[in-house]
């Protein structure tokens, strides 16, 4: 992943799994480009909240559902920060549905910048 451009999504992601010392898990490298798009942390109560803004986004499965309500559960006081995730993946171009690797090539801040547009702007 660290041979792609330098402001790539793909060397983004690369310099994601350096940072944090994972390594590329089969069928989970669009939730990795979903911290990166969100900004979302890797800690326990960061990836609930990821799941509260995959939720707003509009995505609904089986595995979002129970990580929200055990999240809920055992991590009330995280409560806020949940219902601003939440809110932050209502305002965004909907993504969950995406498969990216046929984008790792992109510039990785054109792409941040599209998703975080619930609406393209037009400009007359």
């Amino acid at each position: 992943m660290l041979e792609f451009h330098k402001d790539s999504l793909g060397r983004k992601l690369g310099e994601f799994y350096k940072k944090h010392g994972f390594t590329m898990i089969p069928k989970m490298e669009n939730h990795d480009v979903h911290h990166l798009l969100t900004g979302c942390g890797t800690n326990f109560e960061d990836e609930i909240a990821m799941q509260f803004l995959l939720l707003g986004n509009g995505k609904l499965n089986a595995h979002l559902l129970a990580a929200i309500i055990l999240g809920s559960i055992i991590l009330p006081e995280y409560h806020k920060m949940y219902r601003n995730a939440y809110q932050k993946g209502r305002n965004m171009r909907a993504f969950h549905h995406i498969d990216f690797e046929s984008l790792l090539w992109q510039n990785f801040e054109n792409i941040q910048d599209f998703f975080k547009q619930k609406e393209t702007p037009v400009l007359y």
